[in-house]
């Protein structure tokens, strides 16, 4: 079940030393260098909730900015399950929200459609590229409003599990993971 994956790795990331996720952070930004996904203009990226241990995204999003990219950062609104992404720029203020979400106040809202990459959330994820988040569904509902050809980029501090159980026909898999030793292509091509 998802919730037992849920459970499961929660439980691995509180065991984690702040230490240990900044070192995996940063051999996650590194092994991303290594794919041929900058090539384009528009990138979302999700900001680390540290409280719940996340892979801390300051790496790529350093890597993004070195590149000159477009930033997306999105909020969320509970009550519908929907997202709103904003052009980050040095006006972009960052407060975080009830659920302890680092989110822009505002600014230019940039519509999903135009969004070229994703680097997705994720508590795991399997070698089939499905993944497993707080059960929410925010990310599926965002990433289905997204073109075709959008890139999703899983950002994992553990490596996939063999078979997630339970996949749900609204679930949108990854095209690719990256972990602190490797990177997974789901890509069908």
């Amino acid at each position: 079940m998802k919730s037992n994956l849920r459970e499961k790795y929660i439980s691995l990331r509180e065991s984690l030393s702040s230490e240990t996720i900044e070192e995996r952070s940063m051999e996650i930004a590194n092994n991303s260098l290594k794919m041929d996904i900058w090539g384009h203009s528009f990138y979302h990226i999700f900001l680390s909730i540290s409280a719940k241990k996340e892979i801390d995204t300051t790496p790529v999003l350093h890597i993004l900015q070195g590149k000159d990219k477009n930033i997306l950062l999105s909020r969320s609104y509970f009550a519908t399950r929907e997202m709103k992404h904003y052009l980050l720029t040095d006006n972009t203020t960052i407060k975080t929200n009830k659920w302890g979400i680092p989110e822009p106040e505002g600014g230019l809202e940039v519509p999903a459609s135009q969004i070229d990459v994703v680097f997705v959330p994720l508590l795991a994820f399997d070698e089939t590229g499905h993944r497993v988040g707080y059960g929410k569904g925010f990310y599926d509902i965002f990433l289905s409003g997204c073109k075709k050809e959008v890139i999703k980029v899983g950002l994992s501090l553990f490596e996939a599990e063999e078979k997630i159980p339970g996949i749900l026909e609204s679930d949108v898999p990854l095209d690719y993971c990256i972990t602190p030793t490797r990177i997974y292509n789901f890509k069908k091509d």
